[in-house]
């Protein structure tokens, strides 16, 4: 991976999108950039605005993970095979945490990867990124709609009814 104004001729690789994302996050040009940043897998950055009503459900669940023990992040990034992905909250038992520190990205997603839907986020977005959280390692993806007030959760062999982190999420949505 050379500059980033280079051209790009065929999908990148996790370890190339991370490369990438480690020149992102290096770069002064970017420091300020509000909201999230991912790539897809052709290099392209792909922006997030910033939601206030995000951001509080994204706190509570970082709270109430918490109280598993491990390690509680917002705005994990993770290097998949879709992309770097920007999973809204994730968390690591305290052994995933030992091992992986804070690299940045995770080339292996954390055990639970959570995206918060956003007004602007499509079914077939989401879709992919459970598969691509799945695939790089997440044990569980929960998809969280503030909306419509519900969370679904999925494993890998598909959609799950109960969820092997038993976090209080009562009143996540008040």
């Amino acid at each position: 991976m050379g500059s980033m104004s280079e051209i790009i001729e065929s999908p990148l690789s996790p370890s190339e999108l991370a490369a990438l994302d480690r020149q992102l996050c290096e770069d002064p040009r970017f420091e300020n950039v509000p909201g999230k940043i991912e790539l897809d897998v052709w290099g392209r950055i792909l922006m997030s605005p910033a939601n206030n009503q995000h951001a509080a459900i994204q706190g509570r669940l970082i709270r109430r993970l918490g109280a598993l023990g491990g390690e509680t992040l917002a705005e994990a990034s993770v290097a998949t095979r879709a992309g770097l992905l920007v999973a809204d909250v994730a968390w690591l038992s305290a052994e995933s945490f030992r091992s992986t520190g804070l690299q940045t990205p995770f080339m292996r997603a954390p055990e639970l990867c959570v995206e918060v839907v956003s007004p602007s986020s499509s079914r077939k977005e989401l879709d992919e990124k459970v598969v691509a959280y799945l695939e790089a390692g997440a044990v569980e993806v929960w998809i969280v709609y503030p909306q419509g007030k519900r969370i679904e959760r999925f494993g890998r062999a598909g959609p799950l009814d109960r969820s092997q982190f038993e976090a209080d999420l009562q009143g996540l949505f008040d």
